[in-house]
């Protein structure tokens, strides 16, 4: 494709700076307005420029991927009120035998929770988990966050449901969830091994030195305490949407406020114990009008019920989600899927869904569609054309220079533009030319570009969205703050990117 009329070029290029911009600084000074009204002026600007017409806008919208977006993020959500993910959080802890094995058991499940309810859920939830655990046992926390935050990234690889760029991939590519599994899955298994073997590595001596000998701190947290925490996946893939959880962070004040609270609740207690006793009598039995009343029973019969009635419902959960997974498995279509697996959740609920579809993420629906646009009228002013027909020679996927070029390309970009403008961008014109040499290569192509693009996130602090969560949910985590800074991730991210990236693409079927 030539490049366009000069206006076009120009003005479609200002509209995509300021889109790119917003996208990887969505505070800055200049225009604070977030990423999600970022992508939107993008978008609005192709269209004002007339760099696109408006049905053209509208036709770029891909409406198969945000119904999976959608779809995979009330399942998530009604997962969560099934309490899966606190059982999650109970088996990082139960029997562990050391900061080492710690390790591994994060990046275990990290890894099984981001591949199939997507990396920035597991973030999401699991950070304050992690943290916790670090705690509990009085180990320095940033290993674990490296290993939670890494592995999310690295796993989520391996299915189309694992983050928003395989999306993509899959319905673009219409590569089935079977064959993108089996395509990813060794690279992905390998990758996951060799990153938590890293971390052990680089932190020997730190795992193996208490944090209160580090620190001075060693406050223990309860094991109840671990497995309490609760999430909204509204921050989901989109970090700003973080600003939803200031109201986590308490000042000093309010934080004496909440345990003058619980104290009370604790002495009332006490209090209407100290009630019953009175009441026993000299042989120890208590009073049979406390026990024995109509009232009293029939609320015994109702709590029971509504136990056992609770505990089918999260029975119907699992199963739905196990259906899900199996019909994707199967090659059904993956949005279809996702929306059906949804509802059928929503009417086994019985309850009125407005609490749970408020949770979903909308500001990322709208982001993805300003995307969406913003990307197809950069495209049209034919600068992507044109620089790929610059690289194409220089990155055929049927040789080793060819790939490694390729995957160059591909992880600068996906940290200077971002994982899914770079898919976006990229995604046709690498499949088009791997399909110049067969239909398996354009297959190996997608493959290499959601494994790259991927992996490419755990290159910097900035590199993904499931960082940025990791980062943020840990520094306003109460009572438990910590700042995993830029650098701490770079000394570690740099060298476990390439070397994760290298060995996985030996892997890609």
């Amino acid at each position: 494709m030539a490049l366009a009329a000069t206006y076009k070029v120009v003005l479609g290029s200002i509209a995509f700076a300021i889109f790119w911009v917003l996208a990887v600084f969505p505070a800055v000074p200049l225009l604070p307005i977030g990423r999600t009204a970022g992508s939107l002026l993008g978008a609005m600007l192709m269209v004002l420029f007339r760099v696109i017409t408006p049905d053209e806008a509208y036709a770029a919208i891909d409406l198969p991927i945000l119904g999976l977006l959608f779809g995979t993020m009330v399942v998530s959500i009604y997962l969560e009120r099934a309490d899966m993910f606190k059982y999650l959080g109970k088996l990082l802890s139960w029997k562990s035998k050391g900061a080492k094995d710690l390790i591994c058991r994060i990046c275990l499940v990290s890894a099984i929770s981001s591949a199939f309810f997507t990396n920035d859920t597991s973030c999401v939830i699991l950070t304050e988990f992690v943290l916790k655990i670090a705690r509990q046992h009085n180990l320095p926390p940033h290993p674990f966050l490296l290993a939670l935050a890494s592995s999310a990234n690295i796993s989520s690889s391996a299915t189309p449901i694992g983050n928003p760029q395989n999306l993509v991939i899959a319905v673009q590519s219409k590569i089935s969830f079977g064959d993108f599994l089996v395509g990813v899955l060794p690279a992905m298994l390998v990758g996951v091994s060799v990153n938590a073997l890293m971390l052990i590595i680089m932190y020997w001596r730190l795992l193996s030195v208490h944090k209160d000998e580090e620190d001075g701190t060693g406050e223990i947290v309860g094991e109840d305490d671990v497995s309490s925490h609760r999430f909204s996946p509204a921050t989901m893939s989109h970090i700003s949407a973080s600003n939803s959880m200031d109201h986590v962070q308490s000042s000093p004040n309010n934080i004496n406020g909440s345990l003058a609270t619980h104290l009370d609740s604790l002495r009332n207690r006490v209090n209407s114990g100290d009630q019953l006793e009175i009441q026993r009598s000299p042989c120890g039995s208590i009073d049979s009008n406390d026990i024995s009343s109509p009232t009293q029973i029939s609320e015994d019969k109702e709590s029971k019920a509504e136990h056992w009635k609770n505990k089918m419902w999260k029975l119907c959960v699992y199963l739905v989600t196990i259906g899900m997974l199996v019909a994707l498995l199967m090659g059904l279509n993956m949005s279809w899927t996702a929306i059906t697996a949804s509802l059928a959740l929503v009417v086994l609920h019985f309850k009125d869904a407005r609490p749970c579809l408020e949770k979903v993420s909308y500001s990322l629906l709208l982001f993805f569609c300003g995307m969406f646009i913003t990307v197809e009228g950069f495209n049209k002013t034919g600068i992507p054309s044109t620089l790929w027909n610059f690289m194409e020679p220089h990155a055929k996927v049927d040789r080793v220079s060819g790939i490694a070029v390729l995957a160059v390309v591909i992880l600068l970009l996906s940290n200077v533009a971002s994982n899914v403008p770079t898919v976006l961008l990229l995604g046709g014109r690498v499949a088009a030319s791997a399909a110049a040499i067969s239909a398996s290569e354009e297959k190996k192509a997608w493959l290499i570009l959601a494994w790259v693009s991927t992996v490419a996130g755990n290159l910097s602090l900035l590199g993904s969205a499931a960082n940025l969560i990791v980062c943020e949910q840990a520094r306003r985590a109460p009572h438990l703050g910590y700042t995993l800074s830029f650098w701490n991730h770079l000394k570690f991210g740099v060298p476990s990117t390439l070397i994760v990236t290298a060995i996985g693409l030996t892997l890609i079927r």
